[in-house]
């Protein structure tokens, strides 16, 4: 007999504590048990493992044919023996003898059945696990921080542990063990050796979801969420519109006094949050998206998903933002490339000498504003003058000023009005093209824009 008269008791509260199904279990100690019995007797033997559900133990027997002569003992047993058994029994019959005193199986041969045993335990607990979380993939779940290995943050969900990857966890904001969390469930994983529960907070899928929970609008369905996207830990941006003409979205998202939107910034550790109304209009959507920043003008041009957007010289930088976040963050949540430019220097680009300077390799927009304004006004012009001045007026080296020079020589007269390679100014400083799988989209020209005007990152940070 394998175990004690306690082994049903103990099943029982294996299957209530882990939730694992009770025949899967017995299952599992029976082949434990048969394997630890062949490593005992021998693999030839037949042998068959049942569990006494009555008896709460495991009944081994071993089944041999009966034979007039008997040639292998492990297989064979003779009439006169197994009429000691079996007084009915007859040649050719097979006999079952139960197997006595198999609890001592012999140490190799009990560890054998306890990894037996533990494997297939541990085979029942992820599938259980994954039957329990499937259908809360996508949604937000609340743990305790049970300790850190290598970066990652192991949370206790109640019946299991997740993992909070590194990347997953909002930069520079720290938990200790034992603090209570929510985040976003991933990814449910039913094969894995590591936790099949996977977890994030810097997904948008999390910022929606907290919006989701905080506004009962969007639990309903009358406000939508039309596009997220983040920097975590920093600055975000969310679009909402309505069904009902009567419903603001944003005020409700905002909720009274700002409670609401509180709400998820504390959740999120004190990431800004920017709630701008979704348009199908490009135009209204991204004058809308760089808010706080004013826009003079928006060009839409629908087949490169491209916006050049036009703002007042003393927008820039908050159109921009700090190292072009405000900018980039718009840029994310539409899907389109974007170009801000001040009025001045849309201004120059209309101009036909300033084109012409631009079509100088080497000399970038910021180089051609500095240059402009100094009266060095066409490609011509920057071919005659002294190197000394192009290096001041450009605050550029004398050696490049030198070089600049001598290119500028090489661009024909005709080029100073340069329709071909000018006359689209927009596709020389577009970003590349923004998916919405791409985490940080390139937008050119926004932090190229801020050092070229000045501007000030303690200003444009506290846009």
């Amino acid at each position: 007999m394998v175990g004690t008269e306690n082994l049903k008791r103990i099943l029982d509260q294996i299957c209530r504590d882990k939730g694992i199904d009770k025949t899967l279990l017995i299952d599992a100690i029976e082949e434990a048990v048969r394997s630890a019995v062949r490593k005992k007797y021998g693999s030839r033997r037949d042998i068959e493992v049942q569990f006494n559900e009555e008896l709460g133990e495991v009944e081994v027997f071993q089944y041999r044919t009966v034979m007039e002569e008997v040639f292998d003992e492990e297989t064979e047993i003779s009439l006169e023996d197994a009429r000691k058994l079996d007084p009915e029994i007859e040649l050719e019959d097979d006999l079952g003898e139960k197997l006595p005193n198999i609890a001592d199986l012999g140490r190799i041969a009990a560890q054998s059945a306890k990894q037996v045993i533990i494997h297939r335990m541990r085979d029942a607990e992820r599938e259980v696990i994954f039957e329990m979380f499937r259908d809360r993939e996508g949604s937000i779940v609340n743990g305790i921080v049970q300790r850190f290995e290598r970066g990652n943050m192991i949370v206790n969900l109640g019946r299991t542990d997740a993992i909070l990857p590194r990347e997953g966890q909002i930069p520079k904001r720290s938990f200790k063990q034992g603090d209570r969390i929510r985040a976003y469930l991933q990814e449910v994983r039913q094969d894995s050796r590591d936790s099949q529960l996977v977890l994030s907070r810097t997904c948008n899928e999390f910022l929606a979801k907290l919006f989701e929970m905080e506004v009962p609008e969007i639990a309903e369905g009358i406000v939508k969420i039309m596009g997220c996207s983040r920097e975590p830990g920093f600055r975000a941006k969310i679009a909402v519109s309505s069904i009902e003409s009567d419903v603001d979205p944003v005020g409700a998202c905002v909720g009274l006094k700002g409670s609401r939107v509180q709400n998820v910034v504390q959740e999120l550790q004190g990431e800004r949050i920017d709630i701008v109304p979704w348009s199908p209009d490009p135009a209204k959507y991204v004058y809308n998206a760089l808010a706080p920043a004013e826009v003079s003008m928006v060009i839409v041009d629908e087949e490169n998903k491209l916006l050049l957007v036009v703002v007042p010289d003393d927008q820039l930088s908050l159109a921009i933002g700090r190292q072009g976040q405000n900018v980039r963050l718009a840029s994310r949540l539409m899907s389109w490339r974007i170009d801000v430019k001040s009025e001045q220097r849309y201004a120059n680009l209309e101009n036909k000498g300033y084109r012409s300077l631009v079509v100088v390799e080497g000399v970038d927009e910021g180089l051609a504003d500095r240059l402009f304004a100094a009266g060095i006004v066409t490609a011509a012009q920057l071919a005659e003058t002294d190197p000394e001045v192009i290096a001041t007026a450009g605050r550029i080296g004398e050696q490049q000023a030198e070089e600049i020079k001598t290119l500028a020589a090489a661009v024909p007269v005709e080029l100073s009005e340069p329709e071909a390679e000018v006359a689209e100014p927009v596709d020389e400083v577009v970003s590349e093209n923004v998916s919405p799988d791409q985490v940080v989209p390139e937008v050119k020209g926004a932090e190229q824009a801020e050092e070229e005007t000045e501007i000030d990152e303690g200003e444009a940070g506290a846009s």
